[in-house]
């Protein structure tokens, strides 16, 4: 496929999604959401369990960082590896910190901050998938525009379905891989 047309295909699909975007209504999330069954305060911190249950990913975070950084425990041959794996920890890491303001006191505005480093993470995961099972260049690359997408997909999600998103993205990834074909 000549490279005009992979770029006007990517025109094309972009725009598309962002009418679909403009012209979707919202959808509202149920304030019923934020009604954790575990609403106990210990030691002066509301919605302890909620709360401290996010300190295991802050660990195991923190651990990936430093076997993947400094030690390259993991045994990573590619740059792209390595970048893609730290993403995925600092992100981890991140929804320790996220998830735990979430949990202090459940409301919509907060819920961003819960879902925010997830989303890179699992964008990042996806771009690691790309580097060692497809194409580690084309995968290098998606790094920074899938977590793009993930920060996007937040955004996104508190303004209208979550399913156009999917749609959006689907179109996105599709686009992605005839890059290089």
């Amino acid at each position: 496929m000549k490279k005009r047309t992979v770029q006007q295909a990517c025109g094309i699909t972009v725009s598309c999604c962002i009418l679909f975007m403009l012209i979707t209504p919202r959808i509202p999330q149920p304030q019923k959401y934020h009604d954790f069954a575990d609403k106990r305060q210990f030691f002066g911190i509301p919605n302890t369990l909620n709360v401290v249950s996010n300190f295991p990913f802050l660990v195991i975070g923190v651990i990936g960082l430093m076997l993947c950084r400094h030690r390259n425990y993991f045994k990573l041959n590619m740059q792209g590896e390595i970048w893609g794996w730290t993403c995925f920890y600092v992100s981890v890491v991140a929804t320790a910190f996220g998830s735990s303001y979430y949990h202090l006191n459940p409301n919509h505005d907060r819920l961003v901050w819960d879902r925010l480093p997830m989303a890179t993470a699992f964008a990042s995961l996806i771009a690691i998938l790309i580097i060692e099972r497809i194409d580690p260049k084309k995968g290098t690359l998606s790094i920074i525009p899938l977590n793009i997408v993930g920060i996007m997909s937040i955004v996104y999600w508190r303004q209208v379905y979550f399913s156009v998103f999917l749609t959006c993205t689907s179109s996105f990834l599709y686009s992605m891989s005839l890059f290089g074909t």
